[in-house]
């Protein structure tokens, strides 16, 4: 079997099976090229059983960045596995405008709230150098999967085992967060079996997680700090009246890469 012919026996999306026949054969994802021009050579019985195995495991709805041990997220390489779940494109939105509300601020503190795989604390850490940047999460195993993640990149960034802001000492310029979203019986739920449940599920309406994180941060911001989170496609209305009703101005929202409202913040107000 040649690898124009693994990748047609696949079963696959055209892109998953280049990446997981990359994989097989110790290559990096960005050699889709290579691919191509070597679609003649031959794949060896080994590699042909391996990519099989993948393959499988694919089909069964298993994410290529837990197959493959990687997801690239705001330009950073990320080690990930079933511990975590696989940082979103869409993510970078919240980054972005991170960054923004940071602009014109000195040294600011961060706190990353269910920091997972690290992604969105370790993007900011990498964007700001002079940052001071907390990240924490309940679960031992998504910390263990972060600081390993911080430690390759060599970002300095504090990991911390806690539920939200239990033991945080602001003030904080930027408290930013993906906390789990989804409601308890989103029918989309069975697609994401392979991802952990805790870090996506918040209650009947997905916004259990929220509403605590809404009602605990503005006293923990410094005067002008930003509270921005990550939600549904379908929350941004609720999201934002859960931040005015908590005493946060500027309750606003920013779309995703597919035109849809995916964050939305609130600042407090300056003193005086």
């Amino acid at each position: 079997m040649n690898l124009r012919e693994a990748l047609a026996a696949s079963g696959l999306d055209r892109l998953d099976a280049q990446l997981l026949l990359l994989h097989v054969l110790g290559r990096a994802a960005q050699d889709r090229g290579w691919l191509i021009a070597h679609d003649d050579d031959a794949l060896s019985p080994a590699d042909a059983q391996r990519y099989a195995v993948l393959c499988r495991r694919r089909a069964d709805g298993e994410p290529v960045a837990y197959l493959v041990g990687e997801k690239e997220f705001y330009g950073l390489p990320l080690a990930v596995d079933a511990r975590v779940l696989v940082p979103r494109p869409d993510t970078e939105t919240l980054v972005e405008w991170a960054l923004e509300v940071l602009q014109g601020r000195s040294a600011p503190r961060i706190i990353d709230l269910g920091t997972g795989s690290g992604a969105i604390a370790l993007a900011l850490q990498q964007a700001r150098p002079d940052a001071k940047v907390e990240a924490i999460d309940r679960s031992a195993e998504a910390l263990a999967v972060a600081s390993a993640n911080a430690q390759r990149l060599g970002l300095p960034v504090a990991f911390r085992q806690a539920d939200w802001l239990e033991g945080s000492n602001g003030p904080y310029d930027l408290v930013v967060s993906n906390p789990p979203y989804v409601a308890a019986g989103d029918p989309h739920l069975p697609a994401l079996k392979h991802e952990p449940l805790s870090a996506l599920v918040a209650g009947a309406d997905g916004l259990d997680d929220i509403r605590r994180i809404a009602a605990v941060t503005p006293p923990l911001l410094a005067p002008g700090g930003w509270l921005l989170l990550e939600h549904g496609h379908d929350q941004a209305e609720a999201v934002r009246a859960l931040l005015a009703g908590a005493g946060l101005a500027q309750a606003g929202s920013r779309s995703d890469l597919a035109g849809i409202d995916r964050c939305s913040g609130g600042r407090r107000l300056e003193l005086g």
